[in-house]
C-alpha cells in the first residue's frame, strides 16, 4: 500500500464519515467543532463580543504583574500563539478554500472564526486553571521552561484519573500533528514557494529552514517568546499592508466581492476545482477546514502557549486568545480572501509546465451535476490534436485537481500533442513515438502560488514583482514562526508522557521533520495535516463540553472581582520603580 493510498483510506474514516445530505457527507469533525462552538458561545453569553475590548486591554500589557508566575508575558504568549495561528493557512489555506469550494468557502472560515472564539477562549481559560507550576525558578534562560498546561492537563485533572487515557491520546495526537501541520506543511509551502519563484531546489531551502528553525527552539520557550514577540507584529504588518493596498486601490470591487462570497456560500455555483459547484456541504466543508487549519480554534494547541503567560488569573489569558481567530481569520485571511477573489485569479488558468512526475498531478471525473471529484488513476489518456478524449465520467488529467483542457508539447503553447499519457511511467508518448516527460497547457494555481498571482496582479500598476515578493516575504516569516511555535506545542506534549528528558529529542525530531516536508509531495502532507486535525479535535472538544460549567464559573467570578484594576496599580507602580532606577 502506497503512501496516497494510506492517505486515503485515513480521509475516508476519519474526515469522510458522518451525516450525509443529499448525497453529500459532512464529517463527525466538523459537526463536533461547529456545535461546540455554537454552544460555547451561547453558554458564555456571546462572549467573543461582549469582552474583545477587554482582550485588547489585557494584551496592551497594562495589566501585566511581573511577580505572578508564569514563563512569558500576556504579550508574548499571544505572539507565540498567533505566530503559530498566523502562517501558511493564511496564505495558502485561503488559497485552497477558494480553489476547491468556491468563493463561499470565505464565509464559512468566518462563521469557525467567531465560533472559534468562544472556543479558543474556553480552552484558554481551562489550560490556565489546571496548568502545572514546575518551579518557582525564574531564570529567563530556563531552556525547559517552567509552566506545563494544554488539553491534555486540564482532560486529566479537570475530568479526573481515570480520564488519562484520553489525556494521553491528545497528546500524542498533537505531538504528530505539530510533525506535520505545525510544521511539515510550513517547510513545504516555503520550499515550494522558493523552488517556484527562484528555482531554488527543495532540499537547499529546506536545509536553510531547519538550521534556523533548530537555532531559535533549542533556547526554549523564553527564546521562542521573544523571538516571536517581534516577528508576528512585523510579518502581519508587512502582509496586511500589501493586502490594504490593493484592496483600496480597487475599492469599488469590494461590495462585488462580498456579494460574490455571501451568494456562494449558499447556493454554490463556482470553484475552479469543481468540488463546490451545486453543493452547499462541500463548499462549507472546504470553509470549515480550512479556518479550523487556520485559527486553530478547537484543536487544542495554543492553550499549550497560553499556560505559559505570567498571570494567577486564568480568564485574563483567556479574553486574550479569544483575539486570536479575530486577527487571524476575520482580519488576515478575509484579506487574502478579497485579494484573490477581487484580481480574478481565483478560476483563472495559466501558463504551465506540467511535469508528468509531479505531485500536482491528479485524476478527476465529472459527475451529473457538473461537480468533480478525484477518481482512480487510469491507464492512460487519449489526447488528440491537443484535447483529451474523455467521455461521461471518465478519469481526466488535472492540475491541482482541476482538469486540464489542452495538451502542447512546447511551453509557447504551438505545438498540440497527440498521442497517450501514461500515468504509471509518468511519461507522455506521441504517435511518432517520440517521449515527453513534460507537456505545457492553462492550468489552476492553488495554495501559495494562486495568491502569488493574486498579488502579482493587484501591484501590476507599479511592479509585480512587488506584489511576489509581499507573498514570498509572508511565506518566509510566516512558515518559519509556524513551525517555531509548533515546535514548543509539541515538546509540551512529549514532556507531558515522558517527562524532560523527552524535550531534546523532540526537537532533534522536529528539526528532521522540517527537512523531510520541504522536500514531501505537497498534497500528501496537505491530506495528512487534514487527517490528524481531524482526529485530535475531538478529545479536546468533548473536554470542553463536560468542563464548560467550570469555565462559566471562573468567567462570572473574574468579571465580578475585576481583578486586574489592582494589577493595573502594580504595573503602574513597577513601571514608575523602573524610571526611578533609571534616574
Amino acid at each position: 500500500m502506497d503512501l496516497n493510498a494510506i492517505v486515503s483510506f485515513l480521509e475516508e474514516w476519519i474526515l469522510n464519515k458522518g451525516i450525509t445530505v443529499n448525497g453529500e457527507t459532512i464529517s463527525w469533525s466538523i459537526i463536533a467543532l461547529l456545535g461546540t462552538g455554537v454552544f460555547l458561545t451561547l453558554r458564555l453569553g456571546l462572549i467573543q463580543l461582549r469582552r474583545l475590548g477587554h482582550g485588547f486591554g489585557v494584551t496592551s500589557g497594562k495589566y501585566d504583574d511581573p511577580n505572578e508566575p508564569g514563563d512569558v508575558t500576556h504579550f508574548q504568549a499571544l505572539t507565540t500563539a498567533l505566530s503559530a495561528t498566523v502562517g501558511i493557512g493564511n496564505i495558502a489555506g485561503v488559497a485552497f478554500a477558494i480553489h476547491f469550494g468556491g468563493p463561499g468557502a470565505l464565509f464559512w472560515m468566518w462563521v469557525t472564526a467567531f465560533l472559534g472564539m468562544a472556543t479558543k477562549y474556553s480552552e484558554v481559560v481551562l489550560a490556565q486553571h489546571y496548568r502545572v507550576l514546575e518551579g518557582v525558578d525564574r531564570d529567563p534562560k530556563k531552556w525547559e521552561g517552567t509552566v506545563s498546561g494544554g488539553p491534555m492537563y486540564y482532560i486529566e485533572k479537570g475530568l479526573g484519573p481515570k480520564w488519562k487515557p484520553l489525556a494521553m491520546f491528545f497528546a500524542i495526537m498533537l505531538g504528530i500533528t505539530a510533525f506535520l501541520t505545525g510544521n511539515g506543511i510550513q517547510a513545504n509551502t516555503l520550499s515550494d514557494t522558493m523552488q517556484t519563484s527562484f528555482s531554488i531546489p527543495t532540499w537547499v531551502t529546506g536545509l536553510i529552514s531547519a538550521s534556523i528553525v533548530a537555532a531559535v527552539i533549542l533556547g526554549g520557550i523564553t527564546r521562542i517568546g521573544k523571538v516571536t514577540g517581534w516577528l508576528a507584529p512585523i510579518m502581519a504588518f508587512i502582509y496586511v499592508t500589501g493586502a490594504l493596498i490593493i484592496i483600496v486601490l480597487n475599492i469599488g470591487q469590494v461590495p462585488g466581492a462580498f456579494a460574490l462570497i455571501f451568494r456562494e456560500a449558499f447556493n454554490p455555483t463556482a470553484g475552479v476545482a469543481g468540488t463546490g459547484v451545486g453543493v452547499l456541504i462541500a463548499t462549507m466543508t472546504w470553509g470549515v477546514r480550512r479556518g479550523l487549519f487556520s485559527n486553530e480554534a478547537g484543536q487544542g494547541s495554543a492553550p499549550i502557549a497560553h499556560a505559559a503567560a505570567k498571570t494567577d488569573e486564568p480568564v485574563s489569558e483567556g479574553v486574550v486568545a479569544l483575539l486570536e481567530p479575530f486577527i487571524d481569520t476575520i482580519v488576515i485571511c478575509s484579506m487574502t480572501g478579497l485579494v484573490i477573489i477581487m484580481m480574478g485569479v481565483w478560476d483563472d488558468r495559466h501558463p504551465t509546465d506540467l511535469v508528468l512526475s509531479s505531485g500536482d498531478i491528479s485524476y478527476v471525473a465529472e459527475l451529473p451535476n457538473g461537480a468533480i471529484r478525484g477518481t482512480a488513476e487510469p491507464a492512460e489518456i487519449r489526447v488528440d490534436n491537443g484535447v483529451p478524449a474523455t467521455s461521461p465520467g471518465s478519469a481526466m488529467f488535472a492540475w491541482h485537481e482541476a482538469p486540464v483542457a489542452e495538451f502542447f508539447t512546447d511551453r509557447d503553447q504551438t505545438m498540440r500533442f497527440t498521442g497517450v499519457i501514461r500515468p504509471s511511467d509518468n511519461v507522455a508518448v506521441g504517435d511518432d513515438g517520440q517521449r515527453y516527460p513534460t507537456l505545457y497547457g492553462n492550468a489552476a494555481e492553488s495554495g501559495a502560488p494562486l495568491t502569488t498571482l493574486a498579488f502579482q496582479q493587484g501591484f501590476a500598476w507599479t511592479s509585480r514583482v512587488a506584489g511576489e515578493y509581499i507573498v514570498i516575504m509572508g511565506v518566509l516569516l510566516f512558515a518559519l514562526s509556524t513551525a517555531i511555535s509548533w515546535s514548543y506545542y509539541g515538546e509540551r506534549c512529549a514532556h507531558y508522557l515522558f517527562g524532560k528528558a523527552a524535550i531534546i529529542p523532540y526537537r532533534i525530531v522536529f528539526v528532521i521533520m522540517h527537512f523531510v516536508g520541504a522536500v514531501a509531495t505537497i498534497d500528501v502532507i496537505w491530506r495528512f495535516g487534514d487527517v490528524f486535525l481531524g482526529i485530535v479535535v475531538l478529545p479536546n472538544l468533548l473536554a470542553l463540553l463536560l468542563l464548560s460549567p467550570r469555565v462559566a464559573e471562573l468567567t462570572k467570578s473574574y468579571f465580578e472581582r475585576r481583578p486586574w484594576e489592582e494589577n493595573a496599580r502594580v504595573h503602574e507602580q513597577t513601571v514608575a520603580g523602573r524610571r526611578g532606577d533609571r534616574r
